[in-house]
């Protein structure tokens, strides 16, 4: 999932990510946050977004949007990014 916001990523090559994964077994680590699927999100297993591997990767890697998190869930997301990182609540 892009964690990026979109005016800066207009300006570079590079997007920041955190990678999902289908593997339940994931939640064992921290700053590992469960998203299960909605029509919203365009996910069709429950996942788990691994903030504690979060990268950059080339923008020409993406293609289309699948989907949109709730506000619920990048709430969760963002407050675990801001628990890895140290940076502000």
């Amino acid at each position: 999932m892009v964690v990026q916001d979109e005016g800066y990523g207009r300006r570079s090559p590079l997007v920041l990510v955190v990678p999902l994964t289908s593997q339940l077994a994931a939640l064992r680590f921290p700053a590992a946050v469960r998203l299960d699927p909605t029509v919203e999100n365009g996910l069709d297993v429950p996942s788990v977004a691994m903030v504690f591997q979060t990268r950059a990767l080339d923008r020409s890697r993406f293609g289309r949007r699948i989907g949109r998190l709730s506000r619920a869930d990048l709430r969760r997301v963002e407050a675990e990014l801001r628990r890895l990182t140290g940076l502000g609540s």
